[in-house]
């Protein structure tokens, strides 16, 4: 399995939001960083996280962590069929196809308190288009410490003095 440190750029972000947050976490796009971090943050409280991945070996690989109390690993061959139009306190987003994220990130709009995006380095919007869902949001932080950079946005909090 390839593996680089930057695909773990945005675990500073989740740790901060697992920390302020109790509700349920979606994660979209499971991996090697995202997922054992996350599962290992829900387990003391069994707080609720489902994962969906549309790779079979992320998903085989990421079914060791799924636990009938409190985490859902899920495969999906289409993201259309993901049942993800609730509320969550996190959604996280770093799924495949790349241009398939701006399309479930707009679906939680109005949903999630918290909508994480990886990979919002300005250079990469030819991929990801990021700046297409942008205006759907009242407020943005992105977090550029590292690269690739992390983007929350938010429609029911203020951003403005969120810092990491």
């Amino acid at each position: 399995m390839k593996l680089h440190k930057a695909w773990g750029s945005h675990l500073p972000v989740l740790i901060k939001l697992v920390e302020i947050t109790d509700g349920n976490i979606l994660e979209l796009g499971s991996g090697i960083f995202s997922t054992p971090y996350l599962h290992w943050a829900c387990l003391p409280t069994k707080r609720q996280l489902t994962s969906y991945d549309h790779s079979p070996q992320y998903s085989d690989y990421l079914k060791q962590y799924e636990d009938p109390e409190f985490h859902e690993v899920i495969h999906v061959d289409d993201y259309d069929d993901a049942m993800i139009e609730k509320h969550w306190d996190i959604a996280f987003f770093d799924h495949a196809p790349e241009a398939r994220r701006k399309v479930d990130i707009a679906r939680l709009a109005n949903l999630a308190k918290y909508l994480v995006i990886h990979d919002s380095d300005p250079k990469t919007d030819g991929h990801y288009r990021y700046s297409e869902i942008y205006p759907l949001f009242k407020y943005r932080y992105d977090y550029t410490a590292v690269s690739p950079n992390t983007t929350i946005l938010s429609n029911f909090v203020d951003l403005t003095d969120f810092h990491i």
